[in-house]
């Protein structure tokens, strides 16, 4: 073992040819080789190079800046001088291991080490013979790695076949470097001078301009004269590029300005590449035309996309309308032109798999059932437009998956809440930088399919005109069953077919709709749960899905019936499930922590669980009268939030006939108010009621919360009654409910929302309900079971509640 070798021993580092540049030109040994009798020894440390191959015999200069490097040449250039030089596998690793290098490298020798400016050193190195690493020693400071010799063998049984090759190989490497504009002259100089084979062979190998891995193959062939034979062929392909040029060159010898140039010189990169067989951009292409030939287009899409590959074949690959081009034609084969998913029209499979998804929405379910009929008698109806219009957390957005899943196709959801710009939906011009298709044609390509039942979510939030187009405009041709089977985006420039996609809108309210796409669009209503479907939606779906993502066992928690419905009443207010939700989570979440901190608790949940758990009722429900009152009626009202009980309240006080309203009443709420005053004025005597009473009394009318604002037609009944029971001073039955809008003729009009006000009355403990006898059809509607128990009268004068709500 050497000096070195005991006081360093064997190290493994990684270094760069060269600092900014690595085309490295190598300096010649004129001089010679180095003494036969040098002695290599077992172990070396290694310098692995980036984009670069060391051949024996040749010199060359190498950057080194990192710390590990810098150590490493100062050591050795105390000593022995001598390391050894492998080539990385990927140029770009700065710190490789030893599995990232190659097995075969070159030991080398420091002939001069120079300290440059910036703290750096140029290290001059000659190649002295191969070697091939057998295995890692140490790794710090520097890595070590045992090397076995390799010795340089010929099969040539003759010195003169040697010699012709040789021969051969500088003759061509003459014509080489004399007709190549990169490669200086003094390089033929240096070549006349070098008369070994084996250094005229790696010198020329060192210099040739073709890859790393092409170097380092030549590198590790341990026969010369494949070495030899292997160089003539890089070297003849080098000339016939550089011929072609030259001719190329003499063919375009004209003035020409800059688009000309660029031109003819993508048309000489392209001769040159093809004459190699190595053109780039050849992939690009051939790649296309592979997905092409698999699409379903029609001939007019075909032709477009024939026209546009043409285009880009004429155009150079490092332009940047190649990229564009490119860009444009990949799109044209990713979208799915007559693509469509097989459908599964079974509505008896559809309505299982939507009823087990979805508790209640019976309307919509019915709706989705007739269409899936209609489909398999038909199979070539148009997809209807369908609306989905509710407050939020009712399950419309997630009702379409389930539809999806029903039919066999494919889902894919746009949202279109704050979208201003209309080229979202219909695209850039590709002209543009940075253009793309729009948002349907993206959503096409991400399901891969051109007849998926496709969500546009959130419709009423869409923004309106602006500097960026109209929104709501573009979405007309999309909606329109008439039209939309030539869709036009202004990206794709050609017409798309989306009647086959099944489009499902979703909206909070009808009113910001834009009217012409409420014309296109069938509505379907989602009012919101019922109570008794609140509770089935958390027993069903909501309970199993927070125990699951909480990991907490059916035996751990239990929610009663009656639990779930003071959750639902007391903390929660909404037609939805969503904060449901919540709270569910909460009270998990809870039992997880006594779980896991090993606190006592009981499997079902209590009362006081819940306000441990989620503090004290956040809302209470109001129940009915404990008595029959006089001047005080029980009315039913709509909200967001599902139905609710209304108290009118009225007094009577001496007075000059005023009459007074109070409770933030809305415009139509007073004007109902006004009307049945004015109602009983007129109609006194006939009703049975003292005229003098209503002139020297003032009547005041208050609707209970007064902070909460209160509008609408339908508490005109409720309010007369209220105003004929003060006057008359006739209590009014505390079991009774009504609502319906009145007219100054004394008529009962239908009102809305029947199904939430029959739950609030249900729910307050009241047994008759008073309504229009024109909304006897929509009770019928209601399911027998959420109306058990109940007293329906319906009546079409007003007169008659009198003799119906009045003791």
């Amino acid at each position: 073992m050497s000096k070195f070798d005991e006081i360093n021993k064997d190290v493994l580092i990684s270094e760069n040819a060269s600092s900014d540049n690595n085309d490295i030109f190598p300096v010649i040994d004129i001089v010679g080789n180095l003494k036969e009798n040098t002695k290599i020894p077992d172990s070396l440390p290694i310098l692995p190079l980036r984009n670069t191959v060391l051949f024996p015999d040749v010199i060359i200069p190498i950057a080194v800046g990192r710390e590990k490097s810098l150590r490493l040449i100062e050591d050795i250039n105390k000593t022995s001088k001598m390391l050894g030089v492998v080539t990385q596998m990927n140029g770009d690793e700065a710190t490789p291991t030893f599995n990232d290098l190659y097995k075969i490298g070159t030991v080398a020798i420091i002939l001069k080490v120079l300290n440059m400016p910036d703290g750096s050193i140029t290290a001059i190195i000659q190649g002295k013979s191969k070697f091939h690493l057998e295995e890692l020693i140490q790794s710090e400071p520097y890595f070590v790695a045992r090397i076995t010799p390799i010795a340089q063998k010929t099969s040539l049984k003759k010195n003169s076949e040697l010699n012709a090759q040789i021969s051969t190989l500088k003759s061509l490497a003459e014509q080489v470097i004399e007709k190549s504009p990169n490669i200086p002259n003094e390089t033929n100089f240096a070549l006349q001078n070098i008369d070994q084979p084996n250094f005229i062979i790696n010198y020329i190998s060192n210099y040739l301009d073709i890859s790393v891995e092409d170097k380092q193959k030549m590198l590790e062939m341990k026969d010369i004269t494949d070495q030899a034979n292997a160089l003539m062929e890089y070297l003849t392909n080098e000339l016939k590029v550089l011929e072609v040029k030259k001719q190329i060159e003499k063919k375009v010898k004209v003035d020409i300005d800059k688009q000309q140039r660029d031109y003819i010189l993508n048309q000489q990169l392209k001769t040159i590449q093809e004459e190699l067989g190595d053109n780039s951009n050849l992939q690009d292409i051939d790649d296309l035309k592979k997905k092409a030939s698999k699409k379903k287009w029609a001939n007019n899409v075909k032709e477009a996309f024939e026209k546009e590959l043409g285009k880009l074949q004429r155009l150079n690959p490092m332009s940047m309308e190649y990229s564009i081009q490119k860009t444009y034609l990949d799109t044209l084969v990713e979208i799915p032109w007559n693509e469509y998913t097989e459908d599964d029209f079974d509505p008896h499979k559809a309505q299982k798999i939507i009823d087990a998804d979805h508790y209640g929405l019976e309307t919509v379910k019915k709706r989705i059932i007739e269409f899936i009929s209609v489909l398999k008698l038909k199979k070539n109806m148009r997809s209807p437009i369908i609306c989905l219009v509710g407050p939020p957390g009712v399950g419309k957005t997630s009702l379409g998956k389930s539809i999806a899943k029903a039919i066999g196709r494919k889902y894919v959801r746009m949202s279109l809440g704050g979208l201003h710009d209309e080229s979202e939906i219909r695209g850039h011009r590709k002209t543009y930088i940075g253009a793309m298709p729009g948002r349907v044609i993206q959503s096409l390509i991400k399901a891969k399919s051109a007849n998926p039942v496709f969500i546009l979510d959130e419709i009423d939030k869409v923004g309106g005109m602006s500097v960026n187009g109209d929104p709501s405009a573009a979405l007309l041709e999309l909606l329109d069953p008439e039209q939309n089977n030539t869709f036009y985006d202004n990206y794709v420039e050609i017409e798309f077919d989306l009647s086959k996609v099944l489009f499902i809108a979703t909206a909070n309210s009808l009113q910001s709709v834009h009217p012409a796409l409420r014309d296109r669009m069938e509505i379907i209503d989602i009012s919101g749960y019922l109570l008794d479907e609140k509770r089935e939606i958390a027993k069903r779906h909501l309970i199993p899905k927070q125990r699951q993502e909480h990991g907490v066992k059916g035996s751990q928690v239990e929610f009663t019936d009656d639990i779930i419905n003071q959750i639902i009443n007391e903390y929660t207010r909404e037609s939805g499930v969503r904060v449901l939700e919540k709270n569910i989570a909460t009270i998990i979440r809870n039992r997880a922590k006594q779980i896991v901190m090993e606190e006592p608790f009981s499997k079902r949940i209590t009362k006081k669980d819940l306000v441990n758990m989620l503090g004290q009722p956040k809302f209470m429900r109001e129940d009915a009268l404990p008595e029959p009152t006089v001047g005080v009626v029980t009315g039913l009202a709509w909200t967001a939030v599902g139905g609710e009980i209304l108290f009118i309240e009225t007094s009577l006080s001496p007075g000059d006939g005023k009459f007074t309203m109070t409770g933030n009443l809305g415009d139509v709420m007073k004007e109902s108010a006004t009307l049945a005053f004015e109602y009983i004025k007129s109609h006194a005597k006939s009703l049975g009621i003292d005229e003098k009473v209503i002139k020297k009394h003032n009547i005041h009318i208050h609707v209970p919360e007064g902070a909460t604002p209160k509008d609408g037609p339908s508490a005109g009944i409720t309010i007369f009654t209220a105003l004929v029971s003060i006057i008359t001073n006739k209590k009014v039955k505390n079991n009774i409910a009504m609502t319906g809008e009145i007219t100054l003729r004394g008529k009962v009009l239908p009102v809305g929302g029947i199904k939430e006000k029959i739950l609030a009355a249900k729910r307050s403990h009241l047994d008759t309900i008073v309504l229009s006898k024109f909304n006897k059809g929509d009770i019928d509607e209601i399911k027998p079971e959420y109306i058990e128990g109940l007293n329906f009268i319906y009546i079409d004068e007003m007169r008659d509640i009198m003799n119906i709500a009045l003791e």
